[in-house]
């Protein structure tokens, strides 16, 4: 049967992933992701071969988001995504909330100071996000893993946890000390900054180094070697696996994720999304059909990226042409080529695909 023509039914920017089969996994060596465009680069580039070599057993991997509103947005979701894939390979995912850094503000890709939140808003921000959280992972589990193979658990922290009871004198001895002032102005989100009118306060700027603690206590207590983050945490990272390095002599990578942007450019987030409006995950804040009318501003390059990075299965088969599926010069998939809705009753899986003979 040809594929060529599809009838134009619905899609949701970014949430295509996989369909469940028998044949549906992700190999152990995430680093083939990067093939596929789902990752973008590896912080520590210089130990790659190193990093090859322990992707042949189980690795824990975290992602940390900082619940500075209710709701996560679709440019998280590409980092999930690729959570999703690593536990998929066999490694155990962890999700950190920044129920600690988010009071904070992370200066990464913005050119003014966030608002401060009260502790009452975090929580219930780490409430409603930890809901999301573990719905995106059951829905995966239940309707995208079809193996007798066992998935690793999610872990979800907050890193409130660890900081809640720590002392800012012990927090300076510590961490503190293996920070160079050298370094930390060299960031480019304080480079940025400072050169603006806004310029930077003082909590913004020791982010980085909060940030780089989470990393360090994970790999203390959780043995994580590995984080992923948006390309625009690159420099978090990195300071991450350097404080790893001088407390531990250990070595860590950061895996970067491309960003998610709008036909103009412009990246989504909480505060700019698509003309100028965030785009949540939460179906209550921006519904399944406020994600369609999205999508066809999404070029055909942007399919075929999406295409790489997830797949689309007809009929338990992998189709590899994106022209089978895409249409030239519509969005990203036609035909209700859905994934993940975290809404209670807005989750759509890809299961099937609607043939229309007349085109």
């Amino acid at each position: 049967m040809m594929f060529s023509k599809l009838k134009l039914r619905q899609c949701q920017r970014m949430l295509v992933f996989i369909r469940r089969s028998n044949t549906s996994y992700t190999s152990r060596n995430i680093l083939k992701l990067i093939d596929r465009g789902v990752l973008k680069d590896v912080t520590n580039s210089v130990s790659i071969p190193e990093l090859s070599n322990r992707l042949q057993g189980p690795m824990t991997v975290y992602s940390g988001f900082d619940p500075t509103a209710d709701s996560l947005h679709i440019g998280n979701l590409l980092v999930i995504i690729a959570l999703l894939h690593c536990q998929r390979g066999g490694h155990k995912p962890i999700c950190l909330l920044g129920g600690a850094t988010a009071m904070i503000g992370d200066p990464s890709g913005k050119s003014e100071e966030r608002k401060r939140l009260e502790t009452g808003v975090v929580e219930s921000n780490l409430k409603s996000i930890t809901e999301s959280v573990q719905r995106i992972f059951h829905n995966h589990q239940k309707y995208m893993w079809n193996s007798e193979k066992p998935l690793q658990d999610l872990l979800i922290l907050n890193n409130m946890d660890w900081y809640g009871n720590k002392t800012l004198i012990e927090f300076l001895s510590i961490v503190g000390r293996h920070f160079r002032m050298s370094d930390m102005l060299a960031k480019e989100s304080v480079k940025s900054r400072l050169a603006s009118m806004e310029g930077m306060n003082f909590t913004e700027f020791t982010y980085q180094m909060f940030q780089a603690y989470d990393w360090l206590h994970l790999l203390l207590q959780h043995n994580c070697e590995l984080q992923i983050g948006g390309n625009d945490q690159t420099g978090n990272m990195r300071a991450g696996h350097e404080l790893i390095r001088k407390v531990k002599s250990d070595k860590a990578w950061g895996l970067t994720v491309p960003l998610l942007t709008d036909p103009g450019g412009e990246k989504f987030g909480k505060s700019a999304g698509y003309a100028g409006y965030a785009v949540w995950l939460n179906a209550d804040k921006t519904s399944p059909y406020e994600l369609y009318q999205i999508s066809p501003s999404s070029g055909y390059a942007d399919g075929v990226a999406i295409f790489n990075q997830g797949g689309v299965y007809i009929n338990q088969q992998r189709v590899t042409d994106p022209d089978y599926v895409l249409l030239q010069g519509q969005h990203i998939l036609p035909n209700n080529l859905t994934l993940i809705r975290i809404g209670q009753y807005e989750t759509v899986i890809l299961t099937y695909i609607y043939i229309d003979s007349t085109i």
